[in-house]
């Protein structure tokens, strides 16, 4: 079991949902309370009193994010076809709330093993920015409707976003994903070079040959460790180790946030299929990107090595990377203002990606190549 806990983290994905940074809790909560003061956050437009859509586990009830509470409200599920008729999969995304032909939709995945709810603090500043944003649930992951158990290996994820993309955005995107969400985007650019405007890679995880050893793993184990991640102490212990000063109940919050798509009867199962069918190796891939490509990396990422970080910006034709100080592996969470002025930018047109905004609150770095 902590062999699979390892491999996780290797992945990119620690099994939490939260501020991954070392400031002390008092700063933090400054910094929460400032930001829920300017946007009082009601994005689905009738407050906290609105129901959350009935397919969610009711346990997101209980959820104190005030964050998390708007955006689970928003979440909708589109009929995605996969092929025959009967292959339609009910896939789970939050939808703009104005569609234009004339900007470029900016699609957000998520990490491993996570969910669109990920991108509770940055969404709602997207959308300010006048950004066509949509958050969708990678295939296997997430809220989509998955009763008839699809294939959820590589091939099943990345032809499922195609055909989301076919279906309802049918221009080119800016396609922003994050740790191993990078991997996914990177194969599915090489893949559909023309359903992609531009790629946002935030901490990327590209460097992992897939799921490794635990791809050999008989099935009974399999689904012993898949169902060890999804525990609540381990997901809590991930949070206590990641977070400094934070009181028990926020930490329990976030556990919960993290964990919700987990509770979703066929989880496990698209899980292990996931896993044991050898998972995201997208090494050979990388340099067959010619899109321009922003790299958003956190100062104090613990799970991706900057030396890696920048290893990919070589390996990159056409990069550039932007560090956000005092973040750590999830800047989209724990410094939004800065993730989603970067990203406005780039899907602007601004090459530069001015560094000095005023919009941000912690310092930008640009990384000479």
């Amino acid at each position: 079991m902590i062999y699979i806990t390892s491999t996780a983290l290797r992945l990119g994905s620690p099994p939490v949902m939260g501020i991954n940074m070392g400031e002390k809790h008092g700063s933090l909560k400054a910094r929460e309370n400032q930001r829920f003061k300017h946007r009082v956050f009601a994005v689905d437009g009738a407050g906290d009193a609105a129901p959350f859509p009935s397919f969610l586990p009711k346990e997101v009830e209980k959820i104190k994010d005030p964050f998390a509470r708007s955006l689970s409200k928003r979440m909708q599920r589109l009929p995605v076809q996969m092929g025959f008729p009967e292959s339609c999969i009910m896939s789970s995304c939050i939808k703009p709330l104005r569609q234009s032909n004339k900007t470029s939709p900016v699609v957000l995945l998520h990490c491993f093993d996570s969910s669109c709810l990920e991108w509770r603090c940055t969404y709602p500043l997207l959308e300010e920015a006048g950004l066509e944003a949509w958050a969708v649930d990678v295939l296997g992951w997430g809220f989509s409707d998955l009763e008839s158990r699809p294939p959820c290996d590589v091939a099943s994820k990345r032809h499922h976003l195609y055909q989301l993309w076919k279906s309802y955005m049918k221009r080119p995107m800016i396609l922003v994903g994050p740790s191993l969400g990078a991997s996914a985007a990177i194969d599915f650019t090489v893949h559909y070079p023309e359903a992609v405007e531009k790629l946002v890679l935030i901490n990327p995880s590209v460097y992992a040959e897939g799921t490794g050893e635990l791809a050999k793993l008989p099935e009974m184990l399999a689904y012993a460790g898949v169902s060890f991640l999804k525990s609540l102490p381990l997901r809590f212990y991930a949070n206590m180790l990641a977070f400094n000063g934070i009181p028990f109940l926020t930490i329990l919050d976030w556990t919960s946030v993290g964990r919700l798509h987990c509770l979703l009867p066929w989880w496990e199962d698209a899980t292990v299929n996931f896993m044991l069918s050898g998972g995201y190796n997208v090494i050979s891939q990388i340099k067959q990107v010619k899109h321009r490509t922003l790299i958003i990396c956190g100062q104090n990422d613990q799970i991706v090595s900057y030396q890696l970080v920048v290893k990919l910006h070589s390996e990159l034709s056409n990069a550039i990377i932007r560090e956000v100080s005092g973040s750590g592996h999830l800047p989209h969470v724990d410094n939004p203002e800065c993730v989603a002025k970067l990203i406005a930018d780039f899907a602007q047109g601004d090459a530069d990606v001015n560094a000095k905004s005023q919009f941000c609150s912690a310092q930008l770095t640009a990384l000479p190549r």
